[in-house]
This record gives structure tokens, sequence and C-alpha cells, in this order.
């Protein structure tokens, strides 16, 4: 497999990621990078997966600085956010359409844990369990992933992964200390001559 490709560009290798739920389930994304204007990369991101037809709901958390975790010594700090949609498609789908987004960001897959200008992660799909190596389900590293754990109990406080309350997930992760909510960025408001900025997510 080339750096550029992904497993998700092939048919489903399962009838339960290939099929289609009948009624729109909750999913929940994770969103990272640590390369390039990762700001712009993160809204561009949300935005495109927010206009995906058959993806309703999107809910953003607020954003994470992260110390990377594992691969190579002194790779600069992540950006980590973690969304909450209601989808109709697929697992398959839906991973096609994470691995798509790291794509069109220039993601290369040639260093395990190394920096990246996009890493896009399907966590849960409803009630969902995969044992496939091209996409598990729930995601097998993420109950020890504070990066992931943090930004989601910050959208949902009653967050659950695989039955499990996320905040106490949260409470063993190891990494906790190396997470920390993102600052606000300033934006400036467009308006009339002399208009002050304010706080911006």
């Amino acid at each position: 497999m080339s750096p550029t490709s992904h497993p998700a560009e092939g048919p489903a290798p399962t009838p339960e990621l290939a099929a289609r739920p009948d009624e729109p389930v909750t999913a929940v994304l994770a969103l990272g990078a640590n390369l390039g204007d990762v700001r712009e990369t993160l809204d561009h991101a949300v935005a495109v997966i927010t206009v995906t037809p058959d993806v309703h709901d999107v809910k953003a958390s607020p954003r994470a600085v992260t110390a990377p975790v594992g691969g190579p010594p002194e790779q600069p700090d992540y950006l980590n956010q973690v969304l909450r949609i209601r989808t109709s498609l697929s697992p398959w789908e839906l991973l096609g359409l994470a691995h798509r987004l790291e794509q069109d960001h220039h993601r290369r897959r040639s260093e395990r844990w190394g920096a990246r200008t996009l890493d896009v992660d399907l966590i849960a799909y409803g009630e969902l369990r995969s044992d496939h190596p091209d996409l598990t389900l729930p995601h097998p590293r993420a109950a020890q992933r504070a990066f992931v754990l943090l930004p989601w109990l910050w959208l949902d406080p009653a967050a659950e992964l695989a039955g499990e309350p996320v905040a106490q997930l949260a409470e063993r992760a190891a990494d906790a200390g190396g997470v920390r909510r993102a600052a606000p960025r300033r934006a400036r408001l467009l308006g009339a001559p002399g208009q002050a900025g304010r706080d911006a997510t």
C-alpha cells in the first residue's frame, strides 16, 4: 500500500461494515493535526463533514492542545477535536470520508505515530463492534487516549465508550497531564471602521 492510499478505497470487508443503518446512528470522530496551519485544517475538516450528505447534527468539542504520544521525538504539539454526528452512512463509507479528508490534506502513512497534517479516526459507530483490522470498533486505543477522551468529555459529560463512562476513562488515561484546552483565537469582525475584534473558537 502506498503512503497516501487507505483500505477504505476498496469494498467493505464485512457485511456489517458495508450496511447502512435503517435509522441514523450516532458516531464519534476524532481529529488531530500538528503540521501546517492546524486551526485552518480542522476548520476545513469540520466544514466538509458538516455538509456531507447523510451526515447531520454535527457537534464539535472545544479543541485541545496535546503533547504527542509515541512516535518520533521532538514533534510539535497537536491540536485535537472530537465530533459527534448523526449519520446514515455505513461505517465503511464514514471511514472512507475520514480518509479522503486526510488525503485532501496530504496525509502520508509512512511512519506510525509520526507528525501529520491531519488524522481522522472513527472512534465509535452506534453500538457496533467490529474486530476487522481495517476498521476496529470501538477504536481499539481510544479508551486510553486522553487527547480523545477529554475533548469528548468537554462536548458530552455523559458520554460512554463501550459501556464505560468517558469521564472515568479520562481519569485513568496516562497522557491526561499533556492535554489542555486550546485558547480561543482572536477574529476581527467585518463591519464599520474601528469595530473591535472579539474572541472566536
